[in-house]
């Protein structure tokens, strides 16, 4: 019988290649447009998790786009894991910024990947490291070494906020029960540097808009004598911090857990620096809140970032008018306490007071999620850092992520079950961005790692 890494080895070419067919389907969740390819890779998944092995595969429909279920019990006294993960991806705007089109894969080799890697949206979030997970299974499926039952849920909506995932869970707990949840759409310090996320930040996302007159006005007409949105919009985001870099929205900080110095130490021992982090983004200096690195400032400090801001005329040449309206959209990260609906309450309230009389405010909020701390003593963290220490030769690194996984707290609420935040990602790898990518070692070590993770997991539960 083939060992696990002698069928990964057998099976290289057609692993890779199946991720670049899936990589070909624009499935963007946020645009209507591309809702029938969301369809074709949630068919894709489903195919996928039968011809691996699974039973009972399903698309499950939803007030959106589709879920993907699929399971495969091997045994009523061993534990269970539930897999989750999403098909759907980012848009790929600006086009015009990719090195090669984003739904057309190319490997290239890179300073950080120098055995390649894949440059397509959704490489690495989330395609290629939840692909990761069916190749995997079909190679314990294949070797006979699957050491726990195992459930996948794997959703179309991740990127526009899982609108319709809490009411899936709610009506599917029995289904869906498990001892443990497993994640991989976070990443690793650095390829010789492996670590599993055990913190996460919440988000508050909101859109404003601003308006002033009825109508766009010649700036020459009105200029001076009536309120000009864009200028207005610009001093009331710009007011929103002060000379520190704290965020002025009164109660903001109220419920934010303050780290002992004790574990700020510790979170300081994960390798960083600061020189090659700044020439990584092309940056001659970093700026956050004062007192805090940053490393800090990216994992256990909140933040408020204008995400996108937009009005009047943004067209080739001249046009000079003073725009009716102004928009904004705005991302507030999260720490362990601070609630969602209550740091977008604060902001609706603030924003609004410090609005002239001139001008009218909406703010509109959009989707959010709860922070998140899993521990680092349960049999399944253990299990996650003896699989990357065998696989890796070296112990991982707990570490505090600066992304928001809303997920990991919903799985909490609902199903009272933990997550292992045990992916294989790197911060470089562009997700959200142009030229996102994800490299081919990267791949091929979780799904080399994934299956110790089962073994482990199985050992320490029994």
């Amino acid at each position: 019988m083939n060992t696990i890494n002698d069928y990964i080895s057998e099976n290289k070419d057609r692993f890779l290649n199946e991720l670049l067919d899936l990589l070909r389907i624009p499935s963007v969740s946020a645009d209507s447009k591309f809702k029938d390819d969301v369809r074709k890779a949630a068919d894709f998944i489903k195919e996928k998790l039968i011809s691996a092995g699974a039973d009972e595969v399903e698309i499950c429909e939803t007030g959106g786009h589709p879920i993907v279920y699929g399971e495969k019990m091997v045994g009523a006294d061993l534990p269970t894991v539930l897999v989750y993960g999403h098909y759907d991806v980012q848009p790929a705007d600006p086009y015009e910024l990719w090195d090669s089109p984003p739904f057309e894969p190319v490997i290239k080799e890179t300073e950080l990947h120098p055995q390649g890697a894949i440059f397509a949206r959704g490489a690495c979030d989330d395609k290629g490291q939840m692909y990761m997970h069916i190749k995997a299974f079909e190679t314990m499926m294949a070797t006979d070494s699957l050491a726990c039952n195992i459930k996948f849920i794997i959703e179309g909506e991740e990127e526009v906020g899982s609108d319709n995932l809490d009411t899936f869970i709610e009506n599917n707990k029995e289904k869906l029960k498990c001892d443990v949840v497993l994640v991989s759409d976070t990443g690793i310090i650095a390829n010789d540097v492996p670590s599993i996320t055990v913190g996460l930040r919440g988000l508050s996302y909101v859109e404003v808009e601003v308006t002033g007159p009825n109508r766009d006005l010649h700036s020459g007409l009105y200029g001076g004598a009536v309120p000009n949105p864009i200028n207005i919009l610009s001093e009331m985001i710009a007011s929103l911090k002060d000379e520190n870099q704290r965020i002025n929205i009164p109660g903001f900080y109220n419920d934010v857990v303050e780290l002992t110095a004790e574990e700020r130490a510790a979170l300081a021992k994960a390798p960083f620096d600061v020189e090659d982090f700044k020439a990584s983004i092309g940056l001659s200096d970093v700026e956050g809140e004062n007192g805090y690195s940053s490393m800090e400032r990216t994992s256990i400090r909140p933040t408020l970032d204008v995400n996108g801001i937009w009005g009047g005329y943004t067209g080739e040449g001249a046009k000079t008018v003073i725009a009716s309206k102004a928009h904004a959209k705005i991302s507030m990260r999260l720490v362990p306490n601070q609630d969602p609906d209550k740091i977008t309450k604060l902001f609706e309230e603030h924003f609004k007071s410090i609005a002239p009389e001139s001008v009218s405010v909406k703010v509109t909020p959009h989707h959010g999620g709860q922070p998140a701390v899993t521990p680092t003593d349960s049999p399944a963290y253990l299990a996650a850092a003896k699989a990357m220490e065998a696989s890796f030769g070296k112990e991982p690194v707990p570490f505090r992520g600066g992304g928001s996984i809303p997920i990991v707290s919903l799985f909490e609420q609902i199903l009272n079950t933990k997550t292992v935040l045990m992916g294989f990602g790197l911060d470089s790898d562009a997700i959200h961005s142009p030229n996102e990518h994800y490299g081919l070692f990267n791949y091929f070590k979780g799904i080399e790692t994934i299956p110790l993770f089962y073994q482990n997991f199985s050992e320490m539960k029994g």
